[in-house]
Formats: structure tokens, sequence, C-alpha cells
């Protein structure tokens, strides 16, 4: 039997707000890794909410759903300074409650930046407003001048989030692999440098889901291992990616914007109807959706090296996800519904019969070629791990669980992404519950194998480019 370390003794209140799957495959690790008592913790979720995981924990739950009208008078009734807001919702405005917690002198932690209902979704909204770049400006424009207000983590799940960390020791791995031995950097400034040193010139957040559930998706259900109003936001958002000093073919359809650190650009069209080549140790060579995600704009952006739409290093940077099968069907169902979601929904968790989420990060053009590392979580370790988890939430629970722990002991860091936090803190307290951390080296590319039958318009004198990746 584990004896799980309590990491930090907590003697606030922490309020959860939401309590779908990731709420309840959290709610376990927090009270194993922080010493409280489940009446410290308070879960705020609308009323038709399944508590039947917090009512066997003893933790108090608040039927309400938070609006931009109700949102103060419901917390501010409950959170006092030193106490934490833990929030895991969708259609809650992050830059409201960070605003709020701030006044108040409160933690918070976060696992996507999220705008108030309809925000996605807006028709009345240009592209670049409906964008995780924009989202990300608006949410970095709350620190405080001095950074030494109370500490707001933001996108801290396992992507983004626990891929930030680990890019760094994939870094440190390929900088020792290929003779190039260096100690950890200890600036933002340096870790770009690194990368540029090793010619990292494109990053992706390669992952291939393959669990199954004992019924297949059955025609007008949208069907995933994780939220699916959280996945089918981000979906219909357009797609974005950060764009690389390296990149010579701007895409036809795709815009730059005008304000804030311009490390990404955007497409005209949605993530789920944009696909891309990848590659993954057991999955092998997979088109992937570039479906928008916050690392996308904040490793950009961190490994920036010079200022600009044309700085002297910046790598390429997208999300390159395979969802599980029945989730592949029920995104193109979608695509056929002209992206009105369908009649009902489910979500894979205890009837999941097997398979494994593979989720990490692939670093290509160095000199070694590409580079995949990464957690290979399969649900019967899921289930060894933690109760309440698919092996996909799994990865995004234990991360939560990990910000949550460094927030407490660091009370007063300001907002702060997951680029910016110590990455062997974070990995230390995740490891447990990735199942096999691996690194593997490939000499797969996007041109492996492209036959000359289709006459692609691609790139072969550099096969780094983003117009070879993208599936046309």
């Amino acid at each position: 039997m584990n004896v799980w370390h309590k990491e930090h003794q907590f003697h606030g209140r922490l309020v959860m707000i939401g309590f779908g799957c990731i709420g309840q495959g959290v709610l376990p690790l927090l009270l194993r890794h922080i010493q409280m008592q489940p009446q410290q913790i308070l879960i705020i979720s609308p009323a038709d909410t399944d508590w039947t995981i917090a009512a066997g924990y003893g933790v108090p739950c608040l039927p309400a759903s938070l609006t931009p009208v109700n949102f103060r008078s419901v917390l501010e009734l409950r959170l006092e300074p030193g106490d934490f807001l833990l929030n895991l919702s969708v259609d809650v405005s992050s830059v409201a409650l960070i605003g709020l917690c701030q006044a108040r002198g409160v933690l918070y932690l976060d696992s996507c930046i999220e705008p108030w209902a309809g925000g996605y979704l807006d028709p009345a909204l240009p592209s670049a407003k409906r964008t995780n770049y924009a989202l990300r400006e608006a949410a970095l424009a709350l620190r405080t001048k001095d950074r030494r207000g109370p500490t707001a983590v933001l996108t801290h799940g396992a992507n983004p989030g626990l891929v930030s960390h680990l890019l760094k020791q994939a870094l440190l791995n390929i900088a020792q692999d290929t003779g190039l031995l260096v100690a950890a950097p200890d600036s933002r400034l340096a870790w770009a440098q690194l990368a540029q040193q090793l010619n990292v010139r494109v990053i992706h957040i390669a992952e291939r889901d393959t669990q199954v559930g004992a019924s297949r998706k059955a025609p007008g259900e949208f069907v995933n291992t994780w939220s699916v109003e959280a996945f089918v936001d981000e979906a219909c958002q357009p797609a974005e990616l950060g764009w690389g000093s390296h990149e010579r073919h701007f895409p036809p359809d795709g815009a730059r914007h005008d304000a804030g650190c311009r490390a990404s650009i955007y497409l005209n069209r949605p993530g789920a109807g944009t696909r891309v080549r990848t590659w993954a140790p057991r999955a092998g060579p997979i088109h992937g959706f570039l479906i928008t995600h916050a690392e996308s704009i904040s490793i950009a952006d961190y490994f920036t090296v010079g200022e600009g739409e044309h700085p002297s290093y910046r790598p390429t940077v997208n999300y390159a996800y395979h969802p599980c099968d029945d989730a592949v069907l029920s995104l193109h169902e979608l695509a056929g519904r002209n992206w009105h979601l369908q009649d009902h929904e489910r979500i894979l968790k205890e009837e999941i019969t097997c398979g494994s989420d593979e989720l990490g990060v692939l670093l290509l053009g160095h000199a070694r070629g590409a580079y995949w590392y990464g957690s290979q979580l399969s649900i019967e370790q899921t289930r060894e791990l933690c109760p309440h988890n698919s092996a996909t939430s799994l990865q995004v629970t234990a991360t939560v669980m990990a910000g949550v722990v460094w927030a407490m002991k660091n009370p007063d860091r300001d907002l702060v992404e997951p680029d910016e936090m110590p990455f062997d803190q974070i990995l230390g307290l995740c490891r447990p519950y990735l199942g096999s951390v691996v690194g593997v080296y490939t000499d797969w590319t996007p041109l492996a194998g492209r036959s000359a039958l289709f006459n692609e318009d691609i790139d072969r004198d550099d096969p780094w480019q983003f117009k070879n990746f993208r599936v046309t």
C-alpha cells in the first residue's frame, strides 16, 4: 500500500469551482497530498452536477452557477485572505475571478483561461477576439507592478501545464545526449538561448489517446475521455500556433495579432477542422487536430530571443491532438452539423475497458532530428494510482494538484504561467502519476513517405516548415 506524503499543511478554505471529470479526479489527490480536512473544501458547481464523489469524501457542496451578475456575491461571502480558489469550471471568466482574488488576497489556479459563457463562440466577435491569445493577454494584464501579489497560477493542467515542465527536461536531455553539458538555465532568456543553441525549430505537444469504452459512440452523441463542453469550445475556436522565426511560408488563411507579445498567429478556421502531421513513440506517425491551447502561445513567447514579429529565434509551437477514436467520430459528426453540438454527450471513465494516453513534447530540428519526451499512462495504471480518473484526466489532475501545492508554498508570486515555475519541483510531484515517462529519438520528419503522386505543395529543402506539417 502506498503511503502518500503530505506536501503541505493548509489552514484556510479551498473553494473549488466546477466538479466535472477534472474536479472529481483531483479531489482525492488534494486530500492525499495536502494536510487539510474535507470540511475545509467547498465545491461550487451547477445544480445538475453529480455530487456522489464529493459526498463520499464528506466535502460540502453548493449548487450554484456563477454568472457576471452573481459571482462576487457568491464568492465574497466564502473567501478570506489566504484562502484558495481552484477554478475547474467552464463558462466562468478567469479574468474576473483573478481580479476578485487579487482584491481579497486569495490564491488561485486554473487549468484553462475561460471567458464567460458564449465567449468562445460569439459570432459578433472577430476571430482574433475569440483566440486564446486574446484571453492570455487579458489575464497577463492583471499582473501587479511589483509582481508580489497573491499567487495566481494560469493554465496548469496537463496541457497547458505539465508539457511546459516536460519541455525543459527534454531540452536538458538533448543537450546531454549531444555533448552540450549544461546546468539547468536560471532565467527565461537562458532557456530560450539553450533551445536556440540546440537548434530546436519546432515543438509539438503530441498526444494520442487510445482509450475505448464498453459501448461505442452512437449517432447524435459526443463521446470523450474528458469534458465534452470544454473540448467542443476549444475545438471550435480558431486554430492557433506559436510562429517560429525560421518559417518562410505564411499560411494563406493565417492572420497576425496587432498588439501584445506577437508570438503566435491564428488561422481563420476551427482547430477541429485543421490537422497536422506529428509523431509519438507508440502511435508512430499520426494526423492530429491543431487545437488551440495556451501552451502554444506561452511556450513560443517564453522561448523567444529578440522581440516583435521577427525575433532572432523563436520555435514554431502547436498542439497536435489525436483524441480517442470515439471522440474523433464525434468531431466528424460535429463538423457535419456545422459545429452545433450533438443532443447527447458521454464522458468515458469507469466504463473504459482498455487503452492509454500518450502525451508528450516532440522537439524537432536539432542534431538528433526529433525527440519525444512524455507520459505513457494506461487505464490499468491509472486505476491502481488514483480513483475517479481516466488516463487522460489523471495527467491533468496530478498537475493541478502539484500546482496547488506549489502555490500554497509560494503565496506571493503574482500571476505566473507554467513556463515560469520550477519544472523539477512540479515534475517531482507529478511523476508518480504519469505511468512510464520516456524519451525517444526518431528519424521521422513530416516529409517521410510522402508520395510524389499527389503533387503536394511542400518545401523539400526544409522539412521543418509548417506547410510540411499541415494536412491539406
